[in-house]
This record gives structure tokens, sequence and C-alpha cells, in this order.
């Protein structure tokens, strides 16, 4: 198993050190700034680089060629040198002038913060960027976060920062900007339209202290993804202003596109999942006409409605189906709950046996 060197331990460092504990990976730090636990603390950065196969570089952006710099003189030709940052282009610019052919290293991003982590969101997500120097670095990294129980992503630096620019970045600005109005604390309430960004803005708030202008002014993409969206609001705003008071020209005027429209692939798959619910639904017709018959044969023997023990053992019978598919037998039991209370209410309905 390879063993984790953390160059940095602040809060993501910190964090990214207890989920690798979890996954019984061994985790060792080196921080003078930092409070490390005594059984990860190495005495020094010769001390870390020793004891360890891969070294994260868990800095701020700007302090990374200092970081890699300094650890450089300890490095072994089978290191693996990764950052962990949310811009790829800067940092790995740094990486490639000061380590150059001679160590291997890695730019990864992990989608996820302290608080995905504290909080148990799963699945968690890291990107992993190859680059042309040491192409068998990617598949290492990637190891080293699915050991982690993280999916892994592959892309260019470049499609990464600008992915990120039209994301991450706007987020942070749209958060920005709806905090600096300062009318979020007087809403005693808000409809569910506005839950979801209510949370984007919570969650950049964990963050945003130490990161906003980083995100901002290290990627080189941002400032476009800010300026475009800034005159797309622009230009509703206008539009706004100007349209007539007919709701019917709505559509019309302020169209938004269907994800179906910009996706062609998901309305396909949506037309097969229609197809697949009316053979269901057509399915459900006919067992409701052998339910009926069922509940006409109980009332002929006198016996009621719910039958216990042949639902228990439908139930069972189900999950064993279930898991021979590869699904989840309760939540497929739970399916059959619920088309057995609908069997009942149909022979209840039709007065074919006793309640």
């Amino acid at each position: 198993m390879k063993r984790l060197g953390m160059l940095g331990f602040g809060r993501f460092g910190a964090a990214l050190a207890g989920l690798a504990g979890e996954a019984g990976v061994a985790v060792r730090a080196w921080d003078p700034r930092a409070q490390i636990p005594p059984e990860q603390a190495a005495a020094s950065l010769s001390d870390l680089a020793e004891g360890s196969d891969l070294l994260i570089l868990a800095v701020p952006i700007d302090k990374i060629a200092a970081a890699a710099t300094e650890l450089r003189p300890f490095l072994r030709p089978d290191h693996l040198v990764l950052h962990v940052a949310s811009v790829q282009d800067g940092p790995g610019y740094a990486l490639a002038e000061v380590l150059g052919p001679d160590h291997p290293w890695i730019g990864t991003h992990p989608l996820f913060g302290p608080s995905s982590i504290v909080l148990g969101e799963r699945p968690l997500r890291a990107v992993v960027c190859p680059n042309e120097q040491h192409p068998a670095a990617a598949e290492e990294a990637a190891a080293l976060y699915r050991e982690l129980d993280c999916e892994v992503l592959l892309e260019d630096a470049a499609s990464h920062d600008r992915c990120m620019a039209y994301s991450h970045a706007l987020a942070f600005f749209v958060a920005k900007g709806m905090l600096d109005l300062g009318e979020l604390e007087r809403l005693s309430f808000f409809p569910p339209s506005f839950r979801a960004m209510m949370t984007t803005i919570e969650s950049v708030q964990e963050d945003a202290g130490h990161l906003f202008l980083s995100i901002e002014r290290s990627n080189s993409y941002a400032a476009e993804a800010r300026q475009k969206l800034l005159e797309a609001l622009e230009s509703v705003h206008q539009q706004l202003e100007s349209a007539p008071d007919d709701q019917a020209l709505s559509e019309e005027l302020f169209p938004i596109p269907a994800l179906a429209e910009r996706a062609p692939e998901l309305q396909e798959t949506r037309e097969l999942i229609d197809t697949l619910d009316e053979e269901l639904v057509a399915l459900l017709a006919r067992r409701a006409l052998l339910a009926r018959r069922a509940g006409a044969i109980k009332a002929g023997h006198g016996h009621g409605v719910r039958d216990p023990g042949r639902e228990r053992a439908l139930l069972d019978v189900r999950r064993q189906l279930a898991e021979a598919r590869g699904l989840d037998p309760d939540g497929v039991a739970r399916v059959f709950e619920a088309v057995m209370r609908f069997s009942r209410d149909l022979q209840q309905a039709d007065g074919t046996a006793p309640a």
C-alpha cells in the first residue's frame, strides 16, 4: 500500500488526511504552522519525504512553487508529487518548472471540501489532469483517489480550468454578489426555487473567505466567464424593462431551453423511459385484473383482503429477484409494497372481499 505524505495541514489537508485514514491509507504530514496529531507528524520535510511514496502539496495556489522548491532536494526518483488546486494551469506550470522531467508530478483537483467529507456526501469525485512529461503519473494518482473511494475524472488542464471558470468561479461570484446585496438576512421565508441557491451560498460561505480571490484571479478563464455572465444579465434586464405585459408571450420572449434540447442523448433516453413506463402501466392493468380475480376468489371462500403470509413470501422472492439483477433489494421491495397496496385498494373498492 502506498504511503501518503501531506505538505500542508490546513482545513483541507487535515480533512483529506482524515479521509485517507478512514480508507486505511497511511498518512504523515508536515506543516510548521499547524497542529498535527503526533502519530502523523513528520519531524521535517526530509523526514516526510523519506517516509512517503506519494506527496500531496496541500498549500494555497500561490505557495505551490515554493513548496515544490523546498521539497525537491529530498525527492527520490520514485516519488510522485500531486497538487490539489482548483486551478491547473498556473500550478502545472510551476511544477513543470521546478520538478520538470526529473521527478514525477501531476495536477489533481478533489471536487469536494472539508464540509463535504464531514457531512458524508457521496460519491466524492476528483479530477486528474495528465501531463506529457509524466504520462504514467495519471494512473497512479487515479489509483490513490479510488483507494479513497472517490470517482475519478480524467481531463486536460485547460478544459478543467474553463469548466471551473463557468461553474465554480461563477458560483462564488454570484454568491458574493447575493451576500453583498445585504438582503438575505431579511428573508423570513423563500420558495423552493430559491432553496438550491441558498444551499450554494451557504456552501460558498464555508470557504469563500480565503479562496475567493484565488478562484477568481488564478483561473485565466474566470474574467471571461464573469464578463459574459454580466452581459447576459444586463441583456435580460433590458428585455424585461421593455417587454409588454403579456404573459402569453413569456415563453416566446424569454425562451429557456429544456435540458433535453441541449443533450439529444438525454431526450432519447427519456423517450425510452417513457416507452418502458407505458409498458409498466399496461402490466399494472393486467395485474389489476388478476388482483380483482384473486379478491373475488377470496371473498367466495370467506377470506379477507389481507394475506400477511403471502405478502411476506412475495416480498422475499422479489428481493431475491432484485439481488440477482444487481438492484437494491429493499428499494425493489418498497416498490412491490406499493403495488400490493394498490391491489388491496382495488379489491376493497370492488367489495369482492370483506375488509
